[in-house]
């Protein structure tokens, strides 16, 4: 079994007029939703063997807030510029191409590439949290799908299961 959860970074700061996108921190309200998230990806007892992050600042600043929560081994970080502001198809491609050796990843990104993947994978799963998931993907949200194939190679469009969709507490 593979599993698969995408996190969208924590919600981002745009008090600094002059920043660019990419070098947007997290506002208060990101650096208490993320730890918060790490604590949901604890209670499903995720373990994550490898990460693929966007090299944003939010996306790093979420991951360093959830992976202490986590208690877990340290697993392989990859930032990857391709996963900044990716398409649904484009990060099916990435994580087709994980090592086999990897069973459980965690990607960290950005809408509306993760929103519209989690929905492309998502072919089953509790009733509410699909309904949920159909709706929208805030900031911090989290989905956690997995699959019955042996490789990332075989994860193709509807033959996920939705584990868990969760959302910060507002």
């Amino acid at each position: 079994m593979l599993t698969l959860a995408l996190l969208r970074h924590a919600k981002s700061s745009w008090d600094q007029s002059g920043l660019s996108d990419f070098d947007r921190p997290l506002n208060e309200r990101g650096q208490k939703a993320a730890p918060e998230m790490g604590d949901v990806l604890r209670g499903l007892k995720f373990e994550p063997d490898v990460v693929l992050c966007s090299p944003s600042i939010r996306t790093r600043q979420t991951l360093d807030l959830v992976l202490p929560r986590l208690k877990c081994a340290k697993p392989v970080i990859l930032y990857d510029e391709d996963l900044y502001h990716v398409s649904a198809s484009g990060l099916l491609e990435q994580i087709r191409h994980l090592d086999g050796r990897y069973r459980a990843a965690l990607v960290v990104g950005h809408n509306p590439g993760l929103h519209a993947f989690a929905l492309q994978l998502a072919g089953q799963g509790a009733t509410d949290d699909l309904t949920q998931l159909t709706y929208k993907f805030p900031t911090a949200a989290l989905a956690i799908i997995s699959f019955t194939g042996p490789a990332w190679t075989d994860i193709a469009p509807g033959k996920g299961w939705l584990e868990a969709f969760a959302v910060p507490e507002r």
